[in-house]
């Protein structure tokens, strides 16, 4: 009767699964990675940590399938320690007294462990502070993996005693490599013609992991001619691009939207907005910074170009996606060719720090109302001179309090609109100076 339920045992013996392709092509050494040079090199920090024996506890900061673990590994083994591995999502305090005592063990029997920690950025604060001390009397090596910014989730204390090593996305070049690699260890070709073999590659953005799972995917099809990338794409869901809306690349994105927007370069700043959109951004958070962006860089020197933005704004609240986003592009490519000017915001910058030096420093009496009996006697409003009585209609009278001298806040440039103001400003100082000269 068992053997109705023991399938296992009532069958002869099976062959071994394969291994995955990713498993089988995982480097035996260190020269064998792919990419990382700026780590691994041999003037980068590894190249000279392990060329002095000098192995210190580090983060690899960078984002997946760009070879942490496999780097992690591959250090144990060419400074013989101890290889452990765990996952800050599974492991607990429980898990972490249990790695610290058997290192300890393994200490008193001469030989060390590297512990390498997986999203180590998962654990909290006081679980952080749990490797201090077997870091610091050397019963652990730890290497921490993370693919969040190490400034903002690791405790400054853990990071004081760890150096940072930043591993970057694999570069187009690093993936053809690994697809040669691949190919080798299949024996075969892949069935895809140059346009779409780039294209496979495209679709892995950066994660020679994802790379090798899609070749795995594409070598086992058969077919009677090579495919191009349009019959590549019918077969494969292409990656969605990493995106993380609450995360460092939602920052980082939105800064090269800015900078790009600044720079003056339309395409970029169309590229950064569509790789924005694309990843699920929310276009009202892109309105508001365009709106932004309108006041703090373009300015005065062309006021058009803040109207532009809530109009951009406002139809896309009207229309929604995807008709809307249009509108976002338009105030995009408008605001990157707009001259520009941040003379408002650098002089409401120093206004505000002014403000702070002179206190509560109250307004000259002669611009001072004087609703009451009282304060009229006080002199409230006394010698104030109205400028539209005045030649000019300008008084050049003094606005600022008493004691302060009349500072130059907003400095207009020489460029758009500005040009007209800063010609007024001059204007103006010098029938000032004249008034009061």
């Amino acid at each position: 009767m068992a053997d109705l339920f023991d399938s296992d045992t009532a069958q002869p013996d099976r062959p071994e699964p394969k291994r995955p392709l990713a498993d089988r092509l995982r480097p035996k050494s260190l020269a064998q990675v792919i990419g990382q040079e700026q780590v691994l090199g041999a003037e980068a920090p590894l190249g000279v940590m392990l060329a002095s024996g000098s192995l210190s506890s580090l983060i690899f900061w960078g984002p997946p399938g760009v070879g942490k673990t496999t780097i992690a590994r591959l250090l144990a083994d060419e400074t013989d320690l101890h290889f452990v591995q765990i996952s800050a999502i599974f492991s607990g305090v429980a898990d972490l007294k249990k790695v610290f005592e058997a290192a300890k063990i393994r200490r008193q029997n001469g030989r060390g462990t590297l512990l390498f920690v997986d999203e180590v950025h998962r654990f909290n604060k006081a679980q952080q502070d749990g490797f201090l001390p077997h870091m610091e009397d050397g019963t652990i090596l730890l290497v921490g993996a993370t693919t969040e910014n190490p400034s903002f989730e690791l405790n400054a204390a853990l990071l004081s005693r760890s150096q940072v090593l930043v591993l970057e996305r694999l570069s187009l070049v690093d993936l053809e490599l690994m697809t040669q690699r691949a190919e080798q260890e299949l024996g075969r070709a892949l069935p895809l013609d140059a346009d779409a073999r780039d294209a496979l590659q495209e679709m892995a953005d950066g994660d020679g992991r994802s790379l090798l799972n899609l070749i795995e995917q594409v070598s086992a099809w058969k077919v009677d001619k090579p495919l191009n990338r349009d019959a590549l794409a019918t077969r494969l869901m292409r990656r969605a691009a990493k995106f993380d809306k609450s995360g460092d690349e939602h920052y980082n994105l939105i800064s090269a939207l800015h900078k790009s927007i600044r720079g003056s370069d339309p395409d970029a700043a169309l590229y950064w907005l569509g790789r924005m959109l694309e990843g699920g951004e929310d276009p009202r958070f892109l309105a508001r910074r365009l709106t932004m962006m309108s006041t703090e860089d373009i300015g005065l020197a062309d006021p058009q170009a803040n109207t532009v933005c809530l109009n951009a704004w406002q139809t896309y609240e009207r229309l929604g996606s995807p008709e809307g986003e249009l509108a976002l592009a338009n105030a995009a490519v408008y605001l990157a060719l707009a001259p520009k000017s941040n003379a408002v915001y650098v002089g409401i910058k120093a206004a505000r720090r002014l403000a702070k030096q002179t206190g509560s420093a109250p307004p000259p009496k002669h611009i001072m109302n004087a609703p009451t009996k009282l304060m009229a006697e006080q002199g409230y409003g006394d010698g104030y001179a109205y400028d539209h009585d005045a030649e000019d209609g300008f008084s050049g009278q003094n606005y600022f309090p008493d004691g302060v001298k009349h500072p130059l806040l907003y400095q207009p440039v020489e460029r758009g609109f500005e040009r007209e103001l800063k010609r007024r400003v001059d204007y103006f100082a010098k029938l000032r100076a004249q008034r009061n000269s």
